[in-house]
């Protein structure tokens, strides 16, 4: 897997190496994770020795969906929850490229969901992060499939009354042979999980919780960043500490800990990408 020994590259190397200087300053908000973002996937695609000229960014539309824009490398912005799509083409037509794809909550999960479950089925060899902000950000700040309940959005001002998906879940009971989850205050761990995935022969999903103080913050509880901060640190459990509390805890500890979104490593196995099948299958045709 990684090679977590090999020394980080500094964030101005990271930036001469791998950024567009044309396109500073971002557009991203004050206090928005997608920094943290676009910094961890880089550091871990340096990490990795990715060749950039056989590399393709994909996403669809949304905050996270500018993140290619950034980087110096081919890219495909597409439509609003067709990211998948058209990366599924681009991996089936060009198997040897690696794709990465960028995408939020709504636009993979809400307007992208059929795409979604049918890429994890069919475990394409892509690396696929999900930037989970509970919120349609850019497009207005409307209640997505992952807002909490009880919380409040532009299409639900009284609050949310529709339970959330879990994508990571979702990822997993879909056939995605990698998932992880982490919130963006941890830098270590994301970068470890990318690396990963990015080394993983499937589809790979890492979901990163991050905080959006303008569409989601100032409409809920959470009005300065370190809300949003405190918030991932109280309510979220390593998988590990979890699977401890339901084996030795008290029922007042499972009780807590089944209320806490679980972070870490989620899944991983090994199965053969479509990609790998569909052209044996050629070839023996062939022959």
């Amino acid at each position: 897997m990684a090679n977590d020994n090999k020394k980080m590259i500094s964030g101005k190397e990271l930036q001469e190496k791998y950024l567009r200087k044309d396109m500073m300053p971002h557009i991203f908000c004050d206090g928005c994770g997608l920094g943290n973002v676009i910094d961890y996937t880089l550091r871990a695609v340096d990490r990795v020795g990715l060749d950039m000229d056989r590399t393709v960014f994909l996403s669809g539309i949304g905050c996270s969906s500018r993140i290619p824009g950034y980087i110096e490398a081919d890219a495909l912005h597409t439509t609003h929850g067709r990211a998948l799509a058209f990366a599924t083409g681009v991996k089936m037509s060009e198997p040897d490229l690696n794709v990465i794809v960028f995408t939020g909550d709504g636009d993979c999960i809400g307007i992208g969901g059929n795409h979604f479950i049918h890429a994890a089925r069919r475990n394409l060899n892509m690396t696929v992060i999900v930037v989970n902000n509970f919120i349609y950000g850019m497009t207005g700040g409307q209640v997505a499939p992952t807002t909490p309940e009880k919380d409040k959005a532009t299409t639900a001002p009284y609050g949310n009354i529709e339970p959330p998906f879990d994508i990571s879940k979702m990822a997993i009971s879909s056939g995605a042979s990698y998932v992880a989850k982490w919130p963006v205050f941890r830098p270590h761990q994301p970068i470890s999980s990318i690396s990963e995935g990015l080394e993983n022969n499937g589809f790979s999903l890492i979901e990163l919780l991050s905080p959006c103080p303008t569409a989601y913050g100032r409409r809920n509880r959470y009005r300065q960043l370190q809300d949003l901060w405190e918030f991932y640190e109280k309510n979220t459990i390593l998988v590990e500490d979890y699977e401890k509390i339901q084996k030795f805890g008290s029922e007042e500890e499972k009780e807590r800990a089944d209320k806490m979104i679980k972070i870490g490593v989620l899944h991983e196995e090994e199965r053969e990408p479509l990609e790998e099948r569909y052209y044996r299958l050629l070839k023996e045709l062939e022959e």
